[in-house]
This record gives C-alpha cells, structure tokens and sequence, in this order.
C-alpha cells in the first residue's frame, strides 16, 4: 500500500470515519499519483492534507507543476490511463482545483 493511502487510512481509523472510507482512499490514490505523473518537477514532492470539518473530509493535494487538471474525454478501452479524475468526480461529493504559487491544489470532499 502506498504512504499516502496508510496515511489516510491511519488518519481515518484515528478520527473513526468508516464511512465511505474505500471511496476516500482511491480518490486519495488517484489524486496522488497524479501529482506524480503530472504535478511534480523533478526534485519536488506533493503534499498531502486531511481535515475534517462539520461531518467532512477534505482531502487535498498540493503539487508545484503547471497547469489545472481536468475531468477528460472518455479514455478507449485498451487505455491504462485517464480515468482518475472521472473517479474522484464520480466519489467525492465535490471537488475542485485551487491555483498557488507554484502549482495547484487539487481538493475532493465527503460529507
């Protein structure tokens, strides 16, 4: 299991949320390695937050590459990526890119 997935499910089983956790955990997975692929310069990381507010969580992960993600087309069937935001869209009760400098914030939240 990656870091960041045992980090979020250490953090969830601590503040004992159980539901929605599996869902919780993939968007955390695909957001995450995003960031690698896409989000992070060599010789940089991203950084990972869990907060919980008002029966939430947000997830957010921040990176220091360009550009804003997207929810793309439908990826072909044979295709290995290009699904991960589709997900996380599909899960998350709401999700969202935030600009800083440099990078993003990508964000997903779960009531």
């Amino acid at each position: 299991m990656s870091s960041a997935r045992q980090f979020t499910r250490d953090t969830l089983h601590a503040w004992g949320v159980v539901a929605r956790r599996d869902d919780m955990l993939l968007c955390v997975s695909e957001l995450a390695t995003n960031a690698l692929l896409h989000g992070v310069p060599p010789g940089r990381g991203y950084l990972l937050r869990l907060l919980t507010f008002d029966a939430t969580v947000r997830i957010e992960v921040h990176d220091s590459g360009p550009g804003a993600p997207r929810v793309g087309g439908r990826p072909g069937g044979e295709s290995t990526t290009g699904r991960g935001l589709m997900l996380v869209a599909a899960l998350a009760d709401e999700w969202g890119v935030l600009a800083r400098h440099p990078g993003k914030v990508v964000w997903c939240e779960f009531r």
